[in-house]
């Protein structure tokens, strides 16, 4: 009776754990689970955050090579930079489990695009004040009216890649032909069984490495990593991209991710309202100087790098993850550009100038007016999508 006891609760774990790892959750769920990590973030250190992460691997490698002589903080007491690295190994460790690690290469095309989208990316995070989280999705949640206005850049710049692909894929058919996994199934088939087991060791070191730093007294910096590593496992399974939110429209109509992402924002901008209204953060905390020329100029060169590159800041990062050999590339000239890019903005203040200034929304109106103002925006972009995935209105045909 013991042994089939044990037989059946054996068989109990084994179904739990094929519908967590071996099925995706929905894009609803990644939304709604997004937006609550997303509050938890702030309460415990800072805002969600990508490109300052990249910006910090970018600023180390240039001082190691002795183009930069200021000091660097090291990617390991960084707490931007902890995120990201979070981030990538929560999604390794997800994609691990699920069985789904493989070396993905890319045709020679998709990789150059994937440096340009990169660099694309970079340099439109740096004018908007971060990525598509900083710059967007924490932006906003902070109500900062630039967060909105590269949404609306993010949307133009997604438009016009998706225009630009399409060129391509008329002229070029043979040289953008999809990417390929390294297959050799022959081989490949005892790691697959075995990657479970290499992503739960990966767990054990993370959650060693979080204890080592609160032992070290960096406990807040410990627990920004483990905030990084829980982003990254539920956006890889998932799949919740955000070029998937301004590019879908466009491309087939469905308006999954687009829904996913709108809940995500409404949940994320009420928690940031109670915590900064009851003053628990500074208000002008993830309000970046980029209102209006370098939110919305920014989020089109932005938009426009990550259609490119087939990954935007936080998805690139789990793609990179789960193999994607374009995507890896897309994530380092994304750290260099940003930060060549920074540098050349702090010498130039009237360049600084002209991207704009910090506009904290309740400062104009008052806090419950902005929260009703953002959530109107947001849900008038949902109402469009959903009534643009019946119609296919604005679907380009090739």
């Amino acid at each position: 009776m013991a042994d089939k006891n044990q037989s059946v609760l054996l068989e109990i774990l084994k179904e739990g754990y094929q519908k967590v790892f071996y099925t995706n959750w929905p894009a609803w769920l990644g939304g709604i689970l997004i937006g609550i990590m997303s509050i938890i973030t702030f309460i415990w250190a800072r805002p969600w955050g990508v490109a300052g992460g990249l910006r910090n691997w970018g600023d180390n490698f240039f001082h190691l090579i002795g183009l930069y002589s200021d000091p660097v903080k090291s990617p390991l007491l960084s707490s931007s930079s902890l995120l990201s690295l979070g981030l990538l190994i929560g999604a390794f460790a997800s994609s691990l489990l699920a069985k789904e690690f493989a070396i993905r290469k890319a045709p020679p095309l998709e990789l150059i695009k994937g440096i340009i989208g990169g660099i694309l990316m970079g340099i439109g995070a740096s004018m908007a004040g971060g990525c598509n989280v900083g710059g967007f999705f924490s932006a906003t949640s902070a109500m900062s009216l630039s967060g909105p206005c590269m949404m609306v850049g993010l949307i133009f710049g997604a438009y016009l890649g998706l225009r630009y692909l399409y060129w391509e894929l008329e002229r070029f058919p043979t040289a953008t032909s999809s990417q390929q996994i390294e297959s050799q199934e022959g081989k490949k088939a005892n790691l697959r069984d075995i990657e479970p087991y290499i992503g739960l060791l990966v767990v054990i070191l993370s959650i060693i490495g979080v204890i080592i730093y609160n032992k070290m007294a960096y406990t807040i910096l410990g627990g920004l990593y483990l905030c990084g590593f829980m982003f990254g496992l539920i956006i890889q399974r998932t799949r919740l991209c955000f070029v998937r939110c301004f590019r879908e429209p466009f491309m087939t109509g469905e308006a999954e991710v687009t829904k996913a992402v709108v809940y995500a924002v409404i949940i994320s901008l009420i928690g940031f309202a109670i915590i900064k209204w009851l003053g628990f953060r500074r208000e002008y905390v993830y309000v970046p100087s980029a209102f209006w020329v370098g939110g919305l100029l920014g989020g089109v060169i932005f938009g426009f790098g990550m259609v490119i590159a087939g990954g935007c800041g936080s998805g690139s990062l789990w793609r990179c993850g789960e193999g994607q050999v374009k995507l890896f590339l897309a994530v380092i000239f994304f750290s260099l550009s940003i930060s060549l890019f920074e540098k050349f903005t702090a010498k130039h203040p009237a360049f600084q100038k002209f991207l704009g200034k910090k506009v904290f929304l309740p400062h104009y109106l008052n806090y419950k007016w902005s929260v009703i103002l953002i959530i109107a925006f947001m849900l008038i972009y949902y109402l469009w999508a959903c009534w643009n995935e019946k119609t296919e209105k604005f679907v380009i045909e090739l």
